[in-house]
């Protein structure tokens, strides 16, 4: 039994990850290093990084805010850096929260996955108590996956196969960032992949921002997409037409 882990911060009342109003966990420890991430203070895991935290303080802030969750049809996500490094922790965590009838979430990019026989027997546990999983998909063109997140796509992909064996519901998440996430050839080949899998029942586009750039310069960090900016509404819907493919949709309409 995990009862104890590093998080970073929660959010009380969040409406972007998950159904309804979200309890939201950010947890310490992440592999990828995006190059747009907003959150960089949450990569470094281990002994002093973020704070120590027990399944029963969780427990008692979340049911504070329960009233909110259930009126919402809302429920608790489990956010990162990167969930998966605390696999047995939140398996623990969302058994509580089950006991009490909340909605659980994981927001994962994957980027730990591993058919290593321990972790998935680890992650199978998991995802008994586990109802959805938002899964962040940052580009399918493995190279410049690297180049992005300085680690390959291969087993990001392989964890959505995974997900898709297990039954899973996915909402798929893709972060539109100009000259790095949205060519059209790279969005259309991740829609036949997303098309390609029967457990995904919703995609969402996330327009890049730099909110976050006070964060690299307070860590002494260099930002490397300087002059990059957030995308317009008119091309967030272009992309996101393409991901669902609501554009042949309306043409056989």
């Amino acid at each position: 039994m995990k009862v104890q882990t590093r998080i970073h911060s929660v959010e009380s009342c969040g409406t972007v990850d998950g159904p309804g109003l979200r309890y939201v966990i950010f947890t310490q420890g992440c592999l990828l290093r995006c190059l747009y991430c907003h959150n960089p203070d949450t990569w470094a895991f281990g002994r002093g990084e973020g704070k120590e935290i027990s399944i029963a303080e969780l427990m008692k802030d979340i049911r504070s805010y329960l009233p909110f969750l259930q009126a919402s049809n809302g429920g608790v996500t489990v956010s990162g850096g990167e969930p998966l490094l605390h696999t047995e922790f939140i398996t623990e965590l969302f058994t509580e929260c089950k006991k009490l009838g909340i909605h659980t979430c994981i927001d994962s990019s994957g980027g730990c996955f591993t058919r290593k026989e321990r972790f998935i027997r680890s992650l199978d546990a998991l995802m008994e108590v586990t109802d959805l999983v938002l899964l962040d998909v940052k580009q399918i063109d493995p190279q410049k996956h690297k180049a992005l997140t300085n680690v390959s796509n291969q087993h990001i992909l392989d964890f959505a196969h995974y997900l898709e064996e297990k039954q899973k519901p996915v909402w798929i998440r893709h972060v539109l960032v100009p000259g790095w996430t949205d060519d059209e050839d790279n969005l259309r080949q991740l829609s036949t992949f997303i098309h390609s899998l029967n457990n995904v029942e919703k995609i969402e586009i996330l327009p890049y921002h730099q909110l976050g750039v006070y964060k690299y310069e307070a860590m002494g960090l260099d930002y490397k997409l300087k002059g990059v900016q957030t995308p317009s509404e008119e091309k967030v819907n272009w992309a996101y037409n393409l991901l669902t493919n609501e554009d042949q949709v309306l043409q056989r309409k």
